[in-house]
């Protein structure tokens, strides 16, 4: 049983991380210069399927701070790899309940007109560089971890 723990622990992480990956610096990019006429159908699109890794991600570092919480108990407190799984959760939530509603609420403030035709433009640029900063973190965090688990670092 410890065995299957061990290796689910793994997919979770590596599902999570190769989700925020795969979609932030592929799938995002793609959508957009697929659908360049259509910016705002590309953004809709992006901002869907980033809000769907953040759920992901919650429920992800849900299990993997549980994990490490009952596999080490109190010394899971004096690991490098809870307390960046911690971060990457706490990033998560900001971008997911946080940011991506702000970012929702500033096209819908601008509308008729799109956000980046409207007063609103540079509001949404400077949170939208936010969000991609906080993305950037949180991505490379997840590499380091998921790296460590090869060098025998997961717990």
């Amino acid at each position: 049983m410890q065995r299957l723990a061990n290796a689910l622990y793994d997919v979770t992480l590596t599902l999570w991380v190769g989700g925020l990956w795969a979609i932030g610096y592929l799938v995002a990019p793609t959508l957009f210069t697929t659908l360049g006429n259509d910016r705002q159908l590309a953004g809709a699109l992006a901002g869907t399927l980033f809000e769907l890794i953040g759920w992901i991600g919650l429920g992800c570092a849900t299990y993997l701070l549980l994990f490490l919480l009952v596999r080490l108990g109190n010394a899971a407190l004096r690991r490098l790899n809870f307390w960046l799984l911690l971060l990457m959760m706490l990033l998560t939530a900001v971008g997911l309940f946080g940011i991506q509603p702000l970012l929702a609420q500033l096209k819908a403030d601008a509308l008729p007109r799109e956000v980046m035709e409207s007063m609103l433009r540079n509001r949404f640029i400077a949170w939208h560089g936010v969000s991609s900063v906080l993305y950037l973190i949180q991505s490379l965090i997840g590499l380091f971890l998921v790296t460590s688990i090869s060098r025998g670092g997961r717990y």
